[in-house]
């Protein structure tokens, strides 16, 4: 009876260690937007791309967008925020997700008359 218990205790020790190396390994192969990650994935403010004066080359550059996406968010400045280039369909909220920690929309400051 002694042995039987001793290999079921040993038997739940090795199933609790693989289970905790299966959830460590998870926790490191989350994607880059899960909230584990979200420190990580914050780019630095000098890095940012601001929307209201990037080149069309520095528009081409960040990931999902391209010449035609790029051209139309030039047409569509000034933005008062980064997410207007989803309020006014400039482009889908999936290719926004992709780029929000990129970028950045700097207003103009006001010229005095």
């Amino acid at each position: 009876m002694f042995r039987n218990l001793a290999r079921i205790l040993a038997a739940l020790c090795a199933l609790a260690l693989c289970v905790g190396i299966v959830m460590a390994q998870n926790k490191s192969a989350q994607p880059a937007g899960s909230p584990a990650n979200a420190q990580t994935s914050k780019t630095p403010a000098s890095d940012l791309v601001d929307i209201n004066s990037a080149t069309k080359e520095q528009l081409d550059a960040l990931p999902g967008i391209g010449s035609a996406y790029s051209q139309k968010i030039i047409d569509g400045r000034p933005y008062s925020s980064k997410h207007d280039l989803v309020s006014k369909k400039i482009i889908p909220q999936a290719t926004y997700n992709k780029i929000k920690d990129k970028i950045i929309a700097h207003q103009a400051p006001a010229t005095a008359k």
